[in-house]
């Protein structure tokens, strides 16, 4: 294959409240949010964005992601895993050359460790902050997730290695975006056919929070968190990218799921 394909899949979606994505708004009104990850296949080898919720938790949710069931309840069959929808498209676990993370929270972090080749790449802020987050933050780290022996890791430096370009060739660069996290990085998808597509991942939750209308309802910094979302539209102007963001439904719904893809 000459041409890289971005393919968007979902780990089911979450049940939440409103206030949970847009700060202060919606009187405690029930929300239902998709779980986005994605599959990038390239020449140089296959990418796994992000990865979804693990499917092992769904055997025990609340033994596995904890109290934060209660506020983010996941809805999930197991043939919505990672591992399983890659089979659909024909692609095994050895077919997977990296697992780039936007950060370590429980809804983005079910590739981990499931691919036995991979390299996976994260902002080395973001790794460390896992493992001893403050008290509101410790919720969205499931230790399970990304403590594993053995696993290859390749760790970014915010600004130092902002736009890191993982090819060589522009097709897939990372954004570093903190404010949703201490070390969350987005990442800007360049195709041939279809251009850039920036994907925000929860630098921005959805379109509301993109266009300043709502602070997202979980965040390490709100300084940061807007000015991560100015720079992401700075740069989504300057190359006229389309953008996907993390958990807005409707807009979510306007894109070409796998098995289709994007080239």
């Amino acid at each position: 294959m000459s041409i890289a394909r971005l393919y968007m899949l979902q780990s089911g979606t979450q049940r939440c409240k409103v206030h949970d994505i847009r700060m202060n708004q919606g009187n405690g009104a029930d929300y239902e949010i998709p779980v986005p990850w994605f599959l990038l296949t390239h020449p140089k080898g296959n990418v796994v964005i992000d990865g979804g919720l693990a499917a092992e938790g769904l055997a025990d949710p609340r033994g596995y992601w904890g109290a934060s069931v209660d506020s983010y309840k996941p809805v999930m069959t197991e043939n919505q895993g990672c591992i399983a929808q890659l089979a659909i498209l024909g692609l095994a676990p050895e077919d997977v050359r990296f697992v780039v993370l936007s950060h370590l929270h429980s809804d983005h972090t079910g590739a981990i460790g499931r691919f036995p080749d991979a390299t996976h790449i994260v902002q080395r802020r973001e790794y460390e902050y896992a493992f001893t987050p403050d008290w509101f933050a410790a919720g969205a780290y499931v230790r399970k997730d990304f403590d594993r022996h053995g696993l290859r890791w390749q760790f970014l430096e915010g600004d130092a290695t902002d736009h890191y370009d993982l090819f060589g060739d522009g097709v897939l660069r990372m954004v570093f975006t903190p404010g949703h996290t201490l070390g969350h990085q987005s990442f800007l998808v360049t195709l041939h056919n279809s251009g850039p597509v920036l994907l925000a991942a929860d630098a921005v939750y959805t379109m509301d929070h993109w266009n300043e209308k709502a602070l997202p309802g979980f965040m390490a910094s709100a300084v940061d968190s807007v000015r991560s979302v100015r720079k992401l539209r700075a740069l989504a102007e300057q190359v006229g990218a389309t953008l996907v963001t993390g958990h807005d439904p409707e807009a979510w719904s306007s894109f070409r799921l796998a098995p289709g893809y994007y080239d």
